[in-house]
């Protein structure tokens, strides 16, 4: 039977083959389709109340780079890696020559001996036995453990403990330089030998916590504990985490205002915001089934996918109340709104989803997670808004306080549309392209300064103020030796790391490196047989040096520090200290070794970049600089090529991707004027910004090509989309932004950064959806011919 205001509908259909087919497969099985929802929903739910909090340190670093592979080849020879946690013992008043203080420091390194993760052989402490001191005398070397023997806490101990500290050669390294505290040094494992399990750092980091800091503090009120490594850095995001909660609820609150006010609708308000959580389920149960946890990384992702559940949500609500304002019943409303946002909406999503899917063609594992949570979400959402939300609506329609604000706002909103739509007048969009060019110099003005890696001291995960950093400052300003080193691995023929030739160069490396900008200073075996060959010679200055006499070489060495030399003497490194981890600093310090080891490898030794936490810094670097270009073209043609398919001309692709490319320039340009730079944190949110901005100019342009196509001129076709469509794309913009800008008060710096730099690209995009989009159909599309193209096609 038909219904002349069912008929009145029919114009939305814009591909008669496509769409009617799949109208009818979900509206007839409407009851089949929500049980199957119901029982997929109870399942994934379950799953994902049960998904863990995950981090590793061999996940966020590219293993494919050929640093990160020498490393974790030669992993068992070297110390230094990174993976390791530094425990300064402070004594606030007085120094660490007291029974007091040895007294707890001897039972924090006890403590810490037992903590699960540990890796005890490498353990190091003034009450370790790998902790020595060595001197000369007329009878040769003598040397011991740093704790005299016999130690009882007496004076007369403690002064020969203070003698023993001098001989060490640990000031400035475990020993602060003014005596005020000493440093546990604790090597971690990866895994657990015993049992294979990954380490658990947040559960490491809680141990740290409790079991050292706070159970020792409150034992001795003169002792202050401060805690660096990346374990504890990682921990310490983890913890961070947990206030994801609060930004959640105040998202969700937030956002079902915001709702209700755009709406006036109680279903319209409820169904998208239930929807949406219901995707967020089914992606966190998915992920779980998969294998994956939450990483301080792809924890936001959820956030996201609320969101763009929501975007897309308000799109079927507004159509559904359009409809409902004619008269239509609430599975008339339903049907009529699926159809005419079916193909945009799915185009939106496809786009969003690859967006987020070129991230998995970066070579690091945390960014990879990062793609894979997003891409199921967004499927999930295309399921649940195009399909469960529709459904749902179909039953319940929209509420009569909706209707009524539909029809009482209508000649409010038009005067509103009317004012909007001189952005497409002749006059107006020259002045729109100008301003657009004006920006896009500033923007390329300003971006040259973009740096790759890390631009702050200490964690710049964490903010400045945060307990990590102030732990970091403590022990950069109290020790000799800085947090950031960079390990030059030295490869010879077994036997042969001690030859005069591999001494030579590696001590002229460090000559090098000691006159390089950023350097602090360097160790290696070297160092330690040109100390020993002076103190043989009654402490000469004359005899510090390397002696061509391998025999001296080998008594210099004999006493060499563990970690400076292999057990088949095939591999030594070079320890080199600087002064901070920023991206100048890296570039730097491994340039200067890149040539040097081009000239100065042989068959006889090789040098090899790079282990500590400097190399695995300088390696992400290499590898996000080189993915950043690549990404970009990546989703840019992506996005393109979906958009040329579903719209079959170059001109629209062009008015939809070229306000989206001002955004991504404008928006470097922002992160270079913050003192933002491109990392890990940062990376993603180009490709995110770009694949979730696409959306708005999908929808306006497809609605806008609609009216174009029945004849309408450009203004008037504009002020006919804003009408239809404009309202729910501005909100879309503002939910988005509401999605993403709480991460700004997180106490995580890069989400915080990520947060403020997604606002950003969400308002922006919308903006140039609405302003930009029109003034370019003004100049690239031709109504005429396509007027005359749609009357042949009929």
């Amino acid at each position: 039977m038909s219904n002349p205001k069912h008929d009145k509908g029919e114009h939305y259909l814009t591909t008669p083959k496509a769409e009617p087919f799949l109208e009818r497969l979900i509206f007839n099985n409407r009851a089949v389709i929500l049980v199957a929802f119901t029982l997929l929903t109870l399942f994934l739910g379950y799953n994902a109340i049960k998904i863990q909090p995950d981090a590793s340190f061999e996940r966020m670093i590219p293993l494919e780079h050929p640093y990160i592979v020498n490393m974790l080849e030669h992993r068992d020879d070297l110390e230094n890696l990174g993976n390791f946690v530094r425990i300064a013992v402070e004594s606030k008043e007085g120094d660490i020559f007291t029974q007091e203080y040895m007294e707890t420091l001897k039972q924090i390194t006890d403590e810490v001996f037992y903590l699960n993760g540990v890796d005890r052989s490498g353990l190091k402490s003034l009450w370790t036995s790998n902790v020595r001191w060595v001197e000369v005398t007329e009878q040769g070397f003598q040397g011991g453990t740093v704790i005299p023997d016999g130690y009882d806490g007496s004076r007369d101990s403690l002064e020969q403990l203070r003698q023993n500290v001098l001989r060490s050669n640990e000031v400035g390294r475990l020993i602060s330089d003014n005596f005020n505290s000493t440093i546990v040094y604790a090597p971690l494992y990866e895994t657990n030998p015993e049992t294979g399990e990954a380490l658990d750092y947040g559960e490491f980091s809680r141990q740290l916590e409790e079991k050292i800091r706070e159970k020792y503090e409150e034992q001795n009120p003169n002792i202050e504990i401060h805690i660096v490594g990346f374990a504890k850095k990682v921990g310490d995001l983890i913890e961070g985490i947990g206030s994801i909660a609060w930004f959640a609820g105040i998202t969700i609150l937030l956002t079902t205002l915001l709702l209700f006010w755009y709406s006036r609708s109680v279903t319209g308000t409820l169904v998208p915001v239930f929807t949406s959580i219901i995707a967020v389920f089914l992606q966190l149960g998915t992920l779980r089934l998969l294998g994956y946890g939450l990483d301080p990384y792809s924890v936001l992702v959820p956030f996201l996918v609320f969101a763009i559940g929501i975007s897309h949500g308000v799109q079927i609500v507004n159509a559904m109340a359009v409809e409902a304002a004619k008269g239509f019943d609430a599975v008339t409303a339903a049907r009529l709104a699926f159809r005419a946002l079916y193909i945009p909406g799915m185009l939106a999503l496809i786009s969003d989803a690859f967006g987020f899917l070129t991230l998995f063609f970066i070579e690091i594992d945390v960014i990879r997670d990062l793609a894979v949570a997003a891409g199921i979400g967004v499927a999930f959402v295309i399921l649940t808004n195009l399909v469960l939300h529709v459904l749902i609506m179909s039953y319940i329609g929209i509420s009569k306080g909706g209707v009524r604000h539909v029809q009482n706002h209508g000649e409010k909103q038009d005067r509103k549309w009317r004012v909007l739509s001189y952005f497409s007048h002749p006059g107006v969009a020259p002045i729109s392209l100008l301003i657009a060019v004006i920006g896009l110099g500033l923007g390329l003005y300003y971006k040259q300064n973009l740096k790759i890696g890390d631009l702050d001291q200490g964690a710049p995960e964490l903010r400045a103020d945060s307990r990590y950093n102030k732990d970091n400052a403590y022990i950069i300003n109290n020790y000799s030796t800085s947090a950031d080193v960079l390990v030059v691995m030295v490869k010879t023929p077994e036997e042969q790391c001690t030859q005069y030739n591999v001494l030579r160069a590696m001590d002229t490396l460090q000559w090098e490196l000691q006159n390089t900008p950023g350097v602090q200073s360097s160790v290696s075996l070297a160092d330690v047989s040109k100390v020993v060959t002076k103190a043989l010679n009654e402490g000469n200055w004359k005899w510090y040096e390397i002696s061509r006499n391998q025999t001296i070489i080998n008594a210099s060495i004999r006493e060499a520090p563990a970690g400076l030399i292999n057990t088949d003497c095939s591999l030594t490194p070079v320890l080199v200290f600087l002064e901070d981890h920023k991206a100048e600093t890296l570039e730097t310090v491994v340039e200067r070794v890149e040539v040097f080891a081009a000239n100065n490898s042989t068959d006889e030794h090789r040098f090899l970049l790079a282990a500590g936490n400097a190399g695995v810094e300088s390696a992400t670097n290499e590898v996000i600089s080189g993915a950043k270009d690549k990404m970009l073209m990546l989703v840019y043609g992506v996005v393109s090529l979906l958009c040329f398919v579903t719209f079959r001309s170059i001109r629209a692709v062009l008015c939809i991707v070229i306000p989206l490319g001002l955004t991504s320039i404008l928006c470097e340009a922002i992160m270079s004027v913050s003192g933002i730079g491109i990392k890990v944190a940062t990376l993603p949110v180009i490709a995110l910004g770009v694949g979730i901005g696409v959306d708005y100019g999908i929808y306006i342009y497809s609605k806008l090509e609609k009216y174009l196509l029945e004849g309408k001129t450009l203004q008037e076709a504009y002020y006919e989309t804003l009408r239809s469509t404009g309202k729910a794309v501005m909100f879309t913009g503002v939910t988005l932004g509401l999605g993403v800008v709480t991460w700004i008060f997180s106490p995580i710096k890069f989400q915080a950064d990520m947060g403020f730099l997604l606002f950003f690209m969400f308002l922006w995009n919308m903006v140039g959806a609405i302003w930009l989009l029109p003034a370019l159909a003004r100049f690239l599309l031709r109504p005429d011919q396509m007027v005359a193209k749609a009357r042949a096609a009929k």
